[in-house]
C-alpha cells in the first residue's frame, strides 16, 4: 500500500500515460518545481515513452531508417530528471474520491495503489478494431505503437507475397498505402466512404482518389469489409466485402481511433459526445480541481464552430502537456482551442485542411458559400510549377473564413497554415485578400493560391448579400 497523502511532506503528481501529453506535462511540471517540492510518478503500459506515432508510416516506408529516431525522450532520460516513470505498468482503476490510482506491473502481475495530490490523465486513443471474423489473424496489423510498427516491418520482411490491403482511407490509411507502395507491394485500399480522406469534402476527396489510382493504388470506395479470410495456415489471405474478395498477404488497419477513456468513465469523470474527457481552458477535468487531462483522450473546443470535437494529433497533445504541466507545477497557462488543421501526403500528393467542411458548417447551422480554384505552387513560367486545388468556405453576410482544403503537389500542403492563422484570428475572406505574403517566382505566383481563393470567396459572398 502506498503512503497516504496525509503522511507525506511534499506533493505528488501522478501521470497516467507516458507519451506526448503525459510526459510533456511531467517535464514542464518538473521545470517549475524541483524534486524537493514535487514528486512525479508516471505510469506507461507500453515499452516506449515519448514517441512519435505519426512517424510510424515513414519508418515502415523506409524514410526513417531507425525506430529510435521516433523516440523524443527515453525512460532513462525522464528518470534522470527525477521523474519516476514506471514502464510496462498499467493503471487499472482511478479512485477519484480517495485520491489514488491502482496499477499492475505487466511483468510480475503485482498490483499497488498510489496516492496523488494532483492527477494527469493522458491515456491517449485506441484504434478502431471492428469485431470482424479473422481480424486477429496473423498478417493483420494496426499501427498505433512502435511495437505495432516493428511487428508490421517484421511481417513485410518475411512475407513471400507482395499484395497488401489497407482498410480505411483516412490519414493513416493513405500514409500506409504510400509506405507499402515504397516497399514494392501492390496496394488495394478498401474504404467505406464515398471518397478517401473523409476529413475533406467529397469533391476534394475525389482528387485524392484520382491521384492514388495514378500511383498504381487500387481504390475501392463505398465498400464495407465483412470478413478477413484466412488460409489453411491460419494467415490472412484476402479481405472480403459484400461484393468481392481482395487477395492479401498483409492487411493494415487504418480505420481511425477513439478516445481511450475507459478508466475515466468508470471513475465518473465527464465525457463529451465523442467519449473524450471534457476540460476547461486550463485543461482541468471539469468539476475536478486537482485532475487534468490532455492528448488524444480529450475533446477540445473548435474555435470556428464553437463545438467540442475529438482530434488525435501529436501537436495538440504536446501543447496540452505544456499547459497541464504549467498549471500542475504552480504556474498558469491555457489552451483556447483548435481550428482543425491537418496535413498529410501520399507519395508526391499533398493533402491539407483546416476549419470546417461543408457538412460541419451545415451541422453548426451556418450559411455559407464555397469556392474552388486551380492554381500553381510557383509562377507558371518557373520550372516545376505544380498544380494545386484550393477550396474555401466563407460565411454569408459576415464573410468570415470558415474552412480551407488544399490538394496538390510540392508546395501545396503547408499553405494551409496561412488559412489556419486567418481562422484563429477570425479574419474575413476580404481581409485575407490584402495579406502581405512572401512572393518570388520560385515560391508562388504573384497572387498566391490562398489569396486567389479568398478573392473568389469575397465575390461569392458579396453576390449573395
Amino acid at each position: 500500500m502506498s503512503m497516504s497523502r496525509a503522511s507525506r511532506t511534499k506533493e505528488r503528481l501522478v501521470v497516467v500515460g507516458g507519451d506526448a501529453a503525459g510526459m510533456s506535462a511531467a517535464s514542464q511540471a518538473r521545470r517549475l518545481k524541483g524534486p524537493e517540492e514535487l514528486e512525479i510518478v508516471a505510469f506507461e503500459r507500453g515499452n516506449f515513452s515519448s514517441f512519435s506515432a505519426c512517424g510510424i508510416p515513414y519508418w515502415v516506408g523506409g524514410d526513417v531508417s531507425d525506430r529510435d529516431q521516433l523516440i523524443a525522450r527515453s525512460p532513462q532520460e525522464h528518470r534522470a530528471r527525477e521523474i519516476d516513470l514506471r514502464m510496462r505498468t498499467e493503471v487499472t482503476e482511478l479512485d477519484v474520491e480517495g485520491g489514488r490510482v491502482r496499477s499492475r506491473d505487466l511483468e510480475s502481475g503485482a498490483e499497488v495503489w498510489t496516492a496523488y495530490d494532483k492527477l494527469v490523465i493522458a491515456t491517449g486513443a485506441r484504434p478502431v478494431r471492428p469485431p470482424l471474423p479473422g481480424i486477429d489473424a496473423p498478417g493483420v496489423h494496426g499501427v498505433q505503437t512502435l511495437d505495432d510498427g516493428q511487428a508490421l516491418i517484421d511481417t513485410l520482411s518475411r512475407t513471400a507475397g507482395r499484395r497488401a490491403v489497407v482498410i480505411g482511407a483516412g490519414y493513416i490509411g493513405v500514409e500506409m498505402a504510400e509506405a507499402l507502395i515504397k516497399r514494392g507491394y501492390g496496394v488495394t485500399v478498401v474504404n467505406r466512404g464515398r471518397e478517401p480522406m473523409s476529413t475533406l469534402d467529397p469533391d476534394m476527396g475525389r482528387l485524392v482518389h484520382e491521384a492514388m489510382e495514378g500511383l498504381g493504388i487500387t481504390m475501392v470506395n463505398d465498400a464495407e469489409v465483412t470478413k478477413i479470410l484466412t488460409g489453411e495456415d491460419g494467415r490472412v489471405r484476402a479481405v472480403a466485402t459484400e461484393d468481392a474478395e481482395y487477395p492479401a498477404d498483409v492487411v493494415v488497419l487504418g480505420i481511425g481511433v477513439r478516445p481511450e477513456t475507459t478508466l475515466a468513465k468508470a471513475a465518473g469523470l465527464p465525457l463529451g459526445d465523442h467519449d473524450g474527457l471534457l476540460t476547461d481552458l486550463a485543461m482541468r477535468v471539469r468539476g475536478h480541481e486537482n485532475i487534468w487531462a490532455g492528448g488524444d483522450c480529450v475533446e477540445v473546443l473548435d474555435l470556428v464552430s464553437g463545438r467540442e470535437r475529438h482530434i488525435a494529433l501529436g501537436t495538440h497533445a504536446n501543447k496540452h502537456g505544456q499547459v497541464i504541466g504549467s498549471n500542475a507545477g504552480g504556474g498558469y497557462a491555457t489552451f483556447p482551442g483548435v481550428v482543425g488543421t491537418a496535413v498529410s501526403k501520399v507519395c508526391e500528393l499533398e493533402i491539407a485542411r483546416t476549419g470546417l467542411r461543408e457538412k460541419d458548417a451545415h451541422r453548426a447551422g451556418l450559411r455559407f458559400e464555397s469556392v474552388t480554384i486551380e492554381s500553381t505552387s510557383r509562377a507558371g513560367y518557373y520550372p516545376n510549377a505544380d498544380s494545386m486545388t484550393v477550396k474555401m468556405l466563407a460565411e454569408l453576410r459576415t464573410g468570415r473564413l470558415l474552412g480551407v482544403q488544399i490538394v496538390g503537389r510540392e508546395g501545396a500542403g503547408k499553405r494551409v497554415d496561412i488559412a489556419a492563422v486567418a481562422l484563429t484570428a477570425g479574419m474575413t475572406v476580404e481581409r485575407m485578400t490584402s495579406l502581405d505574403l512572401g512572393y518570388a517566382p520560385p515560391f508562388s505566383p504573384v497572387w498566391d493560391p490562398i489569396l486567389v481563393a479568398a478573392r473568389k470567396a469575397t465575390a461569392a459572398v458579396r453576390s449573395t448579400t
